[in-house]
């Protein structure tokens, strides 16, 4: 991994905000409602952000927006430095970030989640608007990380980001790509979608996704998504993990979470993770969860933190677990640890009072 780099980990975004209702009540019947910025690749960031490692996002904002200035003091307390273009509106018609509404879900009334991006600015995001030699060459990047959200938001977007990959690749910064598969934004562009991410998959050097991902971004076959009894699947998530191996052979390390919902405030949360030829299996637990949005990118968080302080795989694993169940333990879709030790705890089940 590259050294002396101003920046630990970097990753490309569209900013939007959240609002959910107060006390996990559905959108429907709801009229107070909390609000935070947010995005998947943010919120990877924030683990390592928050444990004081240097952290960017490459983004776009809606000129002299509310929101936009609402998004940049709420980067700036998460310790995210931030470069991109100021986007004329243009009118009422014209663009804005997007809006993300959550209904957490309780008990068995499931999580449900409704995103109105219409016109978003995020989507216009253009390499020509980033210098690639001062970001990678001159300031330095130790890991670029990519989600398959930002990857698939459009196609500009979808530019942006096998651009950036192909400029990390030069530079010899490491590449994380999280699949992060979305049926919406796919529809109708299945083709153009799976060349896109099969190259950036090509050119990584970790990769990551469940069940679900792998298969449909890669096409890769595994085992049936949403399976009952996720430990007696475990084989079948390491063979789909092997398969993918074998079709990207280049990648270093992949890794796979493991989630089964027994309800909307409890999971069983484990995870894979295969480096070389060495498998890291945590076995599904139970965790409580206040909020289950952004546990997927807590885990994603805590493995690169611990990738880039240079931890084995296994420690990595563990931190990763222990990340995501943080983050599901909070009302925000992002976390911002206290020190290492409160992650630490969660992986050792030691829930005391610290005084």
């Amino acid at each position: 991994m590259r050294e002396n780099c101003k920046y630990a980990i970097m990753a490309p975004s569209s900013m939007g905000v959240r609002i959910t209702p107060f006390d996990r009540q559905p959108v429907h019947i709801s009229s107070m409602y909390r609000m935070q910025a947010t995005s998947a690749e943010t919120n990877v960031l924030s683990i390592s952000a928050g444990l004081g490692l240097s952290a960017k996002v490459l983004t776009t904002f809606v000129k002299d927006s509310p929101i936009a200035a609402y998004i940049k003091s709420d980067l700036k307390s998460r310790g995210i430095d931030y470069e991109g273009e100021e986007v004329s509106q243009g009118g009422p018609w014209g663009y804005r970030h997007q809006f993300n509404i959550a209904d957490s879900g309780y008990g068995m009334r499931a999580p449900r989640v409704w995103n109105d991006r219409a016109g978003e600015v995020g989507r216009t995001l253009n390499i020509k608007d980033f210098d690639l030699d001062r970001i990678f060459k001159e300031e330095g990047v130790q890991v670029l990380h990519i989600s398959g959200l930002i990857c698939a938001l459009s196609e500009e977007t979808s530019t942006f980001c096998l651009e950036l990959a192909r400029a990390a690749k030069k530079y010899g910064t490491k590449i994380s790509f999280d699949l992060n598969h979305r049926a919406s934004f796919w529809k109708g562009r299945e083709e153009s979608l799976g060349k896109t991410f099969s190259e950036i998959a090509s050119i990584s050097d970790i990769l990551i996704g469940n069940e679900e991902d792998f298969q449909l971004c890669l096409k890769v076959k595994g085992p049936e998504a949403g399976g009952k009894d996720i430990k007696s699947q475990i084989d079948s998530f390491k063979m789909m993990i092997q398969n993918v191996k074998k079709a990207y052979p280049n990648v270093q390390t992949f890794a796979n979470t493991l989630r089964q919902v027994v309800s909307a405030n409890e999971h069983l949360w484990g995870a894979i993770v295969l480096s070389g030829e060495d498998w890291t299996y945590i076995e599904p637990r139970n965790i409580p969860v206040l909020d289950r949005i952004g546990g997927g990118d807590g885990f994603v968080g805590g493995l690169l933190y611990g990738y880039v302080k240079g931890w084995e795989w296994e420690k990595c694993a563990q931190f990763a677990w222990a990340s995501g169940a943080f983050v599901a333990t909070l009302l925000n879709d992002y976390g911002i640890p206290a020190d290492e030790k409160q992650i630490w705890d969660i992986w050792a089940g030691n829930a005391r009072v610290i005084r």
